[in-house]
């Protein structure tokens, strides 16, 4: 691979990581406020958190 190969492999995983990451917080903070629904809230966020994780997994083999 080359330099910025590497790079932008190294972006790619900085960008899924910090949304993930954001979705994980967001969820913590409904769920806090409305424990009844922390059903649905782990739900979506467990789907969101494979779809960003999913578009970083495609991007990093397409830049590859």
């Amino acid at each position: 691979m080359t330099i910025p190969n590497l790079v932008g492999a190294g972006l790619i995983v900085i960008g899924a990581g910090l949304g993930i990451g954001r979705i994980g917080g967001s969820a913590m903070d409904a769920i806090a406020r409305q424990p009844e629904a922390s059903g649905k809230i782990q739900t979506a966020m467990l789907i969101a958190a494979a779809l960003i994780e999913g578009i970083g997994f495609a991007a990093f083999f397409v830049g590859k």
